[in-house]
């Protein structure tokens, strides 16, 4: 499915609707769905949800053995470079204020990803994010660690962001190696769209 952003995955504590909330008007059968994977509640795109327990299991394989390709745009403040690998382990720690954050650690889980630069304005950069693990947070930590946190977020831009910015980060494609391929790509939801543009996106080409 393309979760909207602003969507949680699942029931907070903080109550208001889910995606699990749909649930039942997926599937009659007494068992599932179930969710395969996860994104942040401001995250937007690419939902894997599994339907029976078989494919559950199976896409759950894709994702733990590293098989699942998961791409994410981004817009980002600063100049990006064309091309960036960026190799930070990151580890879950407690904040006085925010409850809990990700932050980069010698001792944390081991997170990759490859930064694509696809346009700039001069302030803003939009980029493609490989993903070869998917550790909480990932991409946001591994934008901000190098310099490009991405807009609109609110933990790990340092206090850069405009009050009210809606995070710009999209799970824009996710391919899954079945026994037949699942792909699916989502478009740019419409609070990215004119950030998008500023740097060379043509929504008529997609």
């Amino acid at each position: 499915m393309n979760k909207p952003a602003g969507l949680p995955v699942h029931p907070g504590p903080r109550g208001g609707p889910s995606v699990e909330d749909w649930f039942p008007l997926m599937s009659r059968r007494k068992d599932g769905p179930w969710l395969a994977h996860r994104l942040d509640a401001d995250t937007a795109g690419c939902l894997a949800i599994g339907l029976r327990k078989q494919t559950l299991l199976a896409i759950q394989s894709c994702f733990a053995t590293g098989r699942a390709k998961k791409l994410y745009w981004a817009v980002v403040q600063g100049t990006a470079p064309d091309t960036l690998e960026i190799d930070l382990p990151l580890k879950k720690v407690s904040t006085l204020s925010q409850g809990w954050k990700m932050q980069g650690a010698p001792d944390g889980q081991s997170a990759r990803t490859t930064l694509r630069c696809l346009g700039r304005d001069g302030t803003l950069s939009w980029v493609e994010l490989t993903l070869e693990s998917g550790r909480t947070h990932q991409a946001r930590v591994h934008c901000a660690a190098a310099g490009l946190p991405v807009v609109g977020d609110p933990v790990y831009s340092a206090g850069k962001q405009m009050a009210g910015e809606r995070l710009h980060l999209l799970s824009r494609e996710l391919i899954l190696p079945l026994a037949e391929t699942i792909s699916a790509i989502a478009p740019p939801p419409p609070h990215m769209l004119a950030a998008l543009i500023r740097c060379g996106y043509d929504p008529a080409r997609g």
